[in-house]
């Protein structure tokens, strides 16, 4: 999910030469964050080589993607974690924080999403903000605009579960997080009284439609809940969350003063001193709410320790979240604990740290850590048509359309406990609500894009670990009932939920223009969700496989073919013949310009998104770009684009014109595209142009929003040398950046070392120097040579353990074919039995 303003192309500062990253590194210097994060990382990088208990966590730099759009959140989170504690500043800030030192800091939250698209900004509720107030109670500066605050520049700091930023007042908040909870700590000036402003109604998409928060003076507890709306999805949705404050420090604290404030941006600011409860509903007329708890502290503490809890349940399930899960821990207790998981997930990834260049050591384990950031594990925490599931329950799943092609296909690779889990959640969401989920966020529907992209992750679920299937909670009938439901019951509303599959199903593509009698949907991207809908036929084919149900495999090899209706041989384009393009139902194709929502798109003003006036047949992208996007059946592609000299040729010139888009998914696969025309070579210079120009260390370093970990998992695959091919088992290969790693398995009991024989870190540059080793010439599985130096298979690598040695040359010419076959295609024989 892309939001248009983020769809940006920029070229790194940065060189992987370790020796200009080590100049640059010290010499520039940024407002936020703190110059010693970078200083701290580049030192645990640099100690390593002298380490054999590595502390992966420390290479980790949270605030990479905090500006440029990339709409990551930096504050304190466990992996999945449902809590993540962080600040919330004026200006565009979808996930709350960005490093931009103009914009105000509003407060401190609990519930944060990473890495959406959603300009509007996803959670922020129950803000906390610390105070000066030298006049009083009644002085407090308890409204948004009169709390704002600039922060101190090069303050702001994080590594994993942990976050700090101090003020220009020099107050400095902290935190560190559990799964449901967490420690915020305010260090104020000597001699000052605290003062916090706790909201109640405030959230970063304003959202709010009524609640209630409760001060109970004896236990020291301030308790919220109330309703809020979609981040990305119907407005007339609301879900519930609830908070609770525990301000005492276990009795080591006491109030002075507490009370209640409501205010509005036209001068109302009222205060109630030792007022203890508010009730808001929904104000039907509208205006903006701003209302909560103000509270002091005697005797002037210097430090201020309060406990939080979150719950989308109750009150009651709050406070109990933050009694079981931090107890009367102290702050660096529940870090070190937090910190503790993240090294345990790191470290199923372990590189040659002494021989990788420091920026692909702080790049890769960067975006591993941004890859266990969502979704958020509320499990326990369900409401509505799931409340008292017994299954595992996810939040922010926005959206499958963006985390099926590498997130997932990652997490298969080293975390199937966490990805049955995922899975179970989403075969879940079919056995409440009827299909499995798209694009969940704040527990609410959200919009669909491509169409039912679930069906493409519990495929790659079912086609990594069938044999384990039921040992990890999964029932492989009901997942396939759940993707056949997807593909042939039509909801009443496919904005939401499924696909617009009657239509699709009788015409064998989306059309244009159709009369739909029996469903509600936006109609546009016919084109776009032709090509998607046939990539999720392709998934449920490849589970019918796995299931034996060969009438079934024959039935959705054909639909997965469907990408050929809205072939147009007849369009052209800077010389170029045959594009994708939206079609009647009569079959007329409906004439779109393929530059139309592509980077060269000579109007500003094209939609290209959900708007109901895009015209354009494609969903955030351009009929150049779909037009790839095949990437079960590339080989019949080349067919209708040429033949291998044309398709090459037609890459290299939408890589040179500028219509790749690096931060969009549909473009994911296409610079490894090369593979399929018998070209690896070009391929692995294509992806180090990809990384090199696009991505680096800077909190500019993504190209756009995460997308929930999108970015961050493409990168981790092009890091390690590999490209999944979705809903199945197959691995591209290309050049990693990186002489060795390990990938740990600790449910399957195996732990696969890839070795890159003659890597050189000269490599590692967006042109291959002359002479220079990176072109794969051989590679070998377990001493034994595989039959095509372009792709391996899941099943014969990190399934079973053992070596993959990637031998590399610098003869781009001996290197320049696969040496056996090409990655495979339906077209051509290939994914013919389930392994």
């Amino acid at each position: 999910m892309v939001c248009a303003s983020a769809k940006m192309q920029k070229k790194s500062p940065f060189s992987l030469s370790g020796v200009f990253y080590t100049l640059l590194s010290i010499s520039v210097v940024f407002a936020q964050p703190s110059p010693n994060v970078q200083k701290r990382i580049s030192q645990a990088i640099a100690a390593a080589s002298n380490q054999t208990d590595i502390d992966y966590t420390a290479f980790v730099n949270p605030f990479i993607g905090t500006d440029n759009f990339g709409d990551v959140c930096p504050g304190a989170s466990i992996p999945f974690g449902m809590a993540k504690f962080s600040p919330d500043m004026t200006g565009y800030a979808p996930a709350g924080y960005v490093t931009d030192n103009t914009q105000f800091i509003r407060g401190m939250s609990p519930l944060h999403d990473s890495g959406t698209g959603s300009s509007l900004g996803t959670y922020g509720n129950f803000e906390i903000m610390p105070l000066l107030c030298p006049g009083g109670f009644d002085t407090c500066t308890t409204t948004l605009a009169a709390r704002e605050r600039l922060r101190k520049n090069n303050t702001d700091d994080a590594s994993p579960g942990y976050f700090s930023l101090t003020l220009d007042n020099n107050i400095q908040m902290e935190a560190t997080a559990t799964r449901r909870a967490g420690l915020e700590r305010f260090t104020f000036p000597t001699g000052s009284t605290p003062y916090f402003v706790l909201d109640l109604a405030n959230d970063l998409p304003a959202s709010f439609a009524g609640g209630n928060l409760t001060i109970d003076p004896t236990l020291g507890r301030v308790m919220i809940g109330g309703h809020w709306g979609s981040s990305f999805g119907p407005g007339n949705f609301h879900y519930q969350a609830f908070a609770c404050y525990d301000l005492l420090d276990g009795g080591k604290q006491e109030l002075a003063e507490y009370g209640v404030w409501t205010g509005d941006t036209e001068g109302l600011d009222a205060k109630g001193l030792g007022q203890t409860h508010l009730n808001l509903s929904i104000n039907l007329i509208g205006g903006v709410y701003e209302s909560g708890a103000l509270f002091s502290y005697a005797n002037k503490p210097k430090t201020v320790n309060i406990r939080v809890g979150v719950s989308f349940r109750s009150e009651e399930q709050a406070c109990a979240n933050a009694e079981s899960e931090i107890g009367n821990a102290t702050f660096e207790e529940i870090e070190a604990q937090a910190k503790a998981l993240w090294q345990e997930k790191l470290s199923k990834i372990e590189i040659d740290v002494p021989g990788t260049p420091p920026n692909v050591t702080e790049m890769l384990y960067s975006s591993l850590y941004r890859g266990s950031l969502t979704p958020n594990n509320a499990t326990d925490e369900t409401q509505g048509v799931f409340e008292n599931t017994t299954s595992f329950y996810f939040d922010s799943l926005y959206c499958s359309w963006d985390t099926f092609r590498t997130f997932y296909p990652l997490m298969a690779l080293h975390s199937p406990v966490e990805f049955a889990q995922i899975v179970d959640n989403y075969i879940d969401g079919w056995r409440k609500n009827g299909w499995m989920p798209e694009c969940r966020a704040n527990n609410l529907p959200g919009w669909t894009q491509g169409g039912s992209s679930g069906d493409n992750i519990v495929a790659q679920f079912a086609v990594s670990y069938h044999n384990e299937a039921e040992a990890l909670g999964i029932d492989l009938d009901e997942l396939y009932a759940a993707v056949v439901t997807d593909a042939e019951v039509n909801p009443p509303e496919w904005n939401i939920e499924g696909r617009q599959s009657n239509v699709y199903n009788q015409y064998g593509y989306v059309p244009f223009a159709v009369l739909d009698v029996s469903s509600t949907g936006r109609q546009t991207r016919e084109g776009s969700r032709t090509l998607e809908y046939a990539f999720e036929d392709f998934g449920i084919r490849q589970v019918a496989q796995v299931l034996g149900k060969a009438d079934d495999v024959a039935k959705y090899t054909n639909r997965s073919l469907s990408y050929r209706n809205v072939w147009d041989a007849a369009v052209t384009s800077d010389g170029f013949k045959g594009f994708s393009q939206k079609r009647y139902s009569n079959g007329t194709f409906f004439f779109v310009d393929p530059v139309e929502c592509s980077p060269n798109d000579p109007n500003p003003n094209s939609e290209c998104s959900l708007q109901g006036d895009n015209e354009s047949g494609f969903y955030e992208a351009s009929s150049w770009e779909y037009s790839w996007y095949v990437p079960h059946d590339t080989n019949h592609l080349i067919q209708l684009m040429g033949g291998n000299d044309t398709f090459v040729k037609r890459l290299d010139h939408f890589f040179s014109a500028g219509y790749f888009d690096p931060s969009n998914e549909p473009s994911f696969q296409t610079p490894i595209g090369y593979h399929y025309a018998n070209q690896p070579t070009k391929s692995v210079d294509q992806v180090r142009k990809v990384v090199l120009n696009n991505f680096d260390i800077t909190p500019a370093g993504l190209p756009g929003n995460d997308d929930q970990g999108a970015m961050a998992t493409v990168l981790s695959f092009h890091l390690l040398g590999l490209y999944p091919v979705p809903s199945s088992t197959q691995l591209l290969v290309l050049s990693p950046f990186t002489p060795k790693y390990t990938i740990h398995n600790s449910f399957l009991n195996v732990s696969t070392t890839v070795t890159t024989v003659n890597y050189n870190a000269k490599s590692v540059q967006t042109t291959i120097p002359a002479g220079v080793a990176a072109y794969v010439k051989s590679v070998t599985v377990n001493g034994v040579p595989a039959s095509s130096r372009c792709h391996v298979d899941f099943y014969d690598t990190f399934r079973v353990g053992g070596d993959v040695v990637i031998t590399l040359t610098s003869d781009k010419t001996e290197a320049n074919s696969c040496l056996g076959s090409v990655p495979e295609s339906i077209s051509a024989g290939g994914f013919t039995q389930a392994r």
